[in-house]
C-alpha cells in the first residue's frame, strides 16, 4: 500500500487536525442523538424517500429495465444486476444494486474502477457516463438502507482505505448513504485516487451531514437532475 503512505505523508498536519476537530464532534453527535434532534427531519425525509422511489420504479424503471437488461446481455456474458455489500448507516452493511457494467471478474469487489478499465464493456461505459446504472439503487432507497440524497456507499476496502489515511472518517456513516449528495453535485463523483480527493469529499460529506435539511436536500436533487440531463445531452 505504497499509495497510503504516500497520503500519510502529505496530510500529516491536516489529519492531525481533523483529528482533533473531530473528537468532540464524533462523541457529541452520536448516533442516537443525532436521531433524536433531527426527528421530524428524518420522518419526512423517509416519506420522501419512499414515495420518489415508488414513482421512479413504477413510471421509469418498469419499462428501461428491461431495455437495459437486453443490452447488457446482448454486450457481455453474465447477470444483468451488480450485487455488492457496501458500508450503511452505523457501519452496517447492506447489499447494494446497480446495473452491472463489467465483464464478471474476481476484482470486482475490491478494486476501484480505473480510467479505460479493460474490465468495463461497451455498453457499460454509457451506463457508467449517463449514471444509469445507479438506477437499481432505487430499489435500496425503497427498501430502506439508502436515502436519495446522503454520502456515497463505500466498499468495504475502500472504507477501511479511507479510515486509515483520514482520522474521523467513518463520521461519514452517521446517516444513510444516498444516491446522489453534496460531494458529488459540486463536482466529486467517481473513483478516488488522490488524498486532495478524498478529503475534500470527506469534508463535503461532513458538512452535510451537520446541516442537512429539507432545503439542502431539495437543492441536491435539483441539481443532480440538471447535471444528469446534461450529461445525456
Amino acid at each position: 500500500m505504497a499509495g497510503v503512505k504516500t497520503y500519510r505523508r502529505m496530510s500529516t498536519t491536516i489529519s492531525l487536525t481533523i483529528l482533533e476537530a473531530e473528537k468532540p464532534v464524533t462523541a457529541r453527535l452520536n448516533l442516537r442523538n443525532y436521531i433524536d434532534r433531527k426527528r421530524i427531519f428524518f420522518f419526512f425525509k423517509r416519506i420522501w424517500d419512499v414515495v420518489v422511489s415508488f414513482l421512479v420504479i413504477l413510471f421509469i424503471m418498469s419499462w428501461l429495465t428491461p431495455l437495459i437488461a437486453l443490452l447488457i446481455k446482448l454486450d457481455s456474458k453474465g447477470p444483468v444486476f451488480f450485487l455488492q455489500q457496501r458500508v450503511g448507516m452505523a457501519g452496517m452493511g447492506f447489499t447494494c444494486f446497480k446495473f452491472r457494467t463489467m465483464v464478471v471478474n474476481p476484482d470486482a469487489d475490491k478494486k476501484q474502477a480505473e480510467r479505460n478499465d479493460r474490465r468495463i464493456t461497451r455498453f457499460g461505459r454509457f451506463l457508467r457516463r449517463s449514471n444509469i446504472d445507479e438506477l437499481p439503487q432505487f430499489f435500496n432507497v425503497l427498501a430502506g438502507t439508502m436515502s436519495l440524497v446522503g454520502p456515497r456507499p463505500h466498499m468495504y476496502s475502500d472504507c477501511a482505505w479511507f479510515s486509515s489515511v483520514i482520522p474521523g472518517y467513518k463520521f461519514r456513516n452517521m446517516v444513510k448513504p444516498g444516491i446522489t449528495g453534496l460531494a458529488q453535485v459540486k463536482g466529486y463523483h467517481g473513483p478516488v485516487f488522490t488524498y486532495e480527493c478524498m478529503l475534500k469529499r470527506y469534508e463535503l460529506d461532513s458538512f452535510y451531514i451537520r446541516n442537512a435539511g429539507f432545503v439542502m436536500d431539495l437543492g441536491i436533487v435539483f441539481k443532480t437532475i440538471i447535471r444528469q440531463l446534461k450529461n445525456l445531452g
